[in-house]
Formats: C-alpha cells, structure tokens, sequence
C-alpha cells in the first residue's frame, strides 16, 4: 500500500498535521484529507480524517486495517451498528475536547 495510505498513530516519528492522504471517491475523484485522530473502539482502530482544503467540514471515519506485509490501510465501516457504535464514541470522544 502506498504512503499515502499509511494511518498515524501516537507512535509516529512526523508531523501529523501535514500528513495528507488521498481519497478516491466512486466516480474517480480525488479528495485530500487530514487524519486528525486515530481511535481504538472494541479492538479495532478507526482513522478520523478531516477534509485538507477547508478549515471545517464533515469528518469521515474509516477503519484501519492491517495486511500481511504489515502495511496499514482504511476501509469503509459496512455494518450498520458498527457505524453506531464508532459514530457515538466519536462523539463522546468530540464532546470531551
């Protein structure tokens, strides 16, 4: 998986709020992103990724995954509760800063 796939975690020897990865949308089109946190929810991570080119906007939450190189790499969250689930930690979570 590419570089700019690679999720941030507190262990990261970089600058986080550079970081940009690169989001393809259903009809191709390209859209930067920020990871503004990386969230551990029931053993699992989640990546919350703000949009790059506006200063707000509707975050988008994708789950990290791990291949067997070791790469790091996010995936859309399919199952409704799931989704819930994620969406109300991340807001306890919003609510709390």
């Amino acid at each position: 998986m590419a570089d700019k796939n690679h999720v941030h975690g507190p262990d990261c020897d970089h600058d986080h709020e550079q970081a940009v990865i690169v989001l393809t949308d259903d009809e191709g089109v390209d859209h930067e992103f920020i990871v503004a946190d990386v969230m551990e929810l029931e053993g699992n991570s989640y990546a919350i990724l703000v949009p790059h080119d506006q200063e707000e906007g509707e975050a988008v939450i994708l789950r990290v995954e791990t291949d067997e190189e070791g790469e790091e790499y996010l995936i859309d969250i399919e199952d409704d509760a799931e989704w819930e689930r994620v969406v109300a930690a991340y807001e306890q979570l919003a609510a709390g800063e």
